[in-house]
Parts: C-alpha cells; structure tokens; sequence
C-alpha cells in the first residue's frame, strides 16, 4: 500500500462529493418547481426527478466504496500501535456533557433516497432531511437541541416523526431514540450544496449551533470577521465553553449550513 494509492482514492473522494452537491442541487430546484406547477405537469417533472435520485443514490453507493478502499489503503500506512480510534466525549473544564459524537462526513453523507420524497408539511422539510430538534418540553429548565432526521409528517397530528440516528450513552445498544414533534421543536438547516439561500448571521449575533463533532446544539455568539461568502465556515463562540488555561472562550469553526437562528425563549 502507497501514499500515492491513498491520494488516487482521497481524489475520487472528493470528485464524487462534487458531483452529489451538483445532483443535489438539480433536484431542489426540480423540487421547487413542483411546488409551482400544475397536476398535469407533475409527470413531466416526476421523471426527471427519478432520474435524479437514481444517479443520487449510485454517487452515494460508489463513495462508500471509495471511503472503504480509502481506509484501507491509509491502514495500510500505518503500524498497529498508531491505530486509534476518536473519543466519544468532549472533556470540558465545567465537567458538561457533549454528546452524540459524529464526523462531519457522517453528518453530511447522502442518505439513500426513498421514492416519492414528498414535501411535509409547507416548510419544505422532506423524510430523510437532517433538522435541528428540540427533545425537551416548553417548560424544561433547560433546552436541549439535537440533529436528528425526519422519518414522516404526521397530517393528522401536525407532528413530525424523527430519529436520533446517535443513540445517547444511556440507550440500549443500537437503539435510536424516535420523537413525535411539533413544528415549533423543529429548525431546518441551511441546505449544503445552496449557501444562498442560508441565513446570514452578522458578528455580534447570538445564534444555534452545532458543537463541532458532535450532534448537539448549543447557544453561541458570532465573532469576526464579516464573511467574504456565504459558503464560508463561522468563527463562533460557544456559551460556557471555557478551557482551563485559556483566556476567554474558544473560537471555533463552524459550517454556515450547521448555524440556525436562535429560538425565542431558549434556556441553556
């Protein structure tokens, strides 16, 4: 095994991860316009937007084999004793417990799509989007805000059906929490592959967002500088994130697309 052989996969990588923001984007807007048509156009529409998935779910099926020869090619550069595998838990100086660990690349993998994706309700939210959800009640002491994905719309409920695809530390093994909420528990996050459409949240904001790897939500305050594009990451600061030994809080990066407003009332 080869550094060159890892740098070929780590190439393929990053071209497919191209090609699925592309695919992706044909379909919002093939999603947008079925929002705007006629019942007689849908068809025509329909189609193409199989067609779309289709080629979505072969892009997503050829990284993860790419992602598997990718690792083994990187193992195969490593000794035994270098092998490690990532900390589940963020150790901080007030002892909080960051949960849900996950990588930026599980949280942004495409998931295998499900024929018809049907709109749910009028926000545009579709089974298998990944939200912002919040799994404590009105009246908790504190507010608790995970990423989770939506499994259906419930019509005659009003409520949405989603999953905490990362088990928490006290569930059984393998076990994912499932949740039924209301709209008002629900943000949904600034799509990946369309920045223009996401938010833009100016220095000095306070806003919600994702703790870096992890699946957690937290208050946090925008720092500079002003972005020169709204693909660009988010300098944040994030409430009660002191370290022992450092002055201030940390600043940490942030995706645009894991930054959402934050909600009226939230206790942390």
């Amino acid at each position: 095994m080869t550094l060159e052989g890892a740098n070929v996969q780590l190439k393929e990588l990053y071209r497919l991860r191209k090609e699925q923001e592309t695919v992706i984007k044909r379909i919002n807007r093939f999603h947008a316009k079925l929002s705007q048509v006629g019942p007689e156009q849908v068809e025509k529409y329909y189609d193409q937007l199989r067609s779309h998935y289709a080629k979505a779910k072969l892009l997503a099926e050829s990284e993860a084999s790419a992602s598997s020869l990718c690792m083994e090619q990187l193992a195969g550069l490593l000794t035994p004793g270098q092998i490690t595998l990532n900390g589940r838990k963020r150790a901080d100086a007030g002892d909080q417990k960051r949960k849900r660990m996950k990588s930026d690349a599980d949280s942004s993998r495409l998931s295998s799509p499900t024929f018809p994706r049907t709109p749910v309700a009028n926000s545009g939210i579709v089974p298998g989007d990944q939200v912002a959800a919040r799994v404590t009640a009105d009246d908790a002491e504190n507010h608790e805000w995970i990423v989770v994905k939506v499994t259906r719309y419930d019509r005659d409920t009003n409520k949405y059906e989603v999953i905490d695809e990362e088990p928490d530390d006290d569930a059984e093994s393998g076990q994912q929490r499932k949740y039924k909420l209301p709209a008002s528990c629900i943000i949904p996050f600034p799509k990946k592959a369309d920045a223009s459409s996401a938010p833009e949240f100016s220095p000095g904001s306070q806003v919600l967002a994702v703790y870096p790897h992890t699946t957690a939500l937290y208050k946090a305050s925008v720092v500079g500088p002003h972005r020169k594009k709204r693909s660009d990451d988010y300098l944040l600061e994030f409430d009660g994130d002191e370290e022992e030994g450092t002055d201030g809080l940390p600043k940490r990066q942030v995706s645009f697309y894991h930054v959402v407003q934050l909600p009226d009332g939230h206790r942390q």
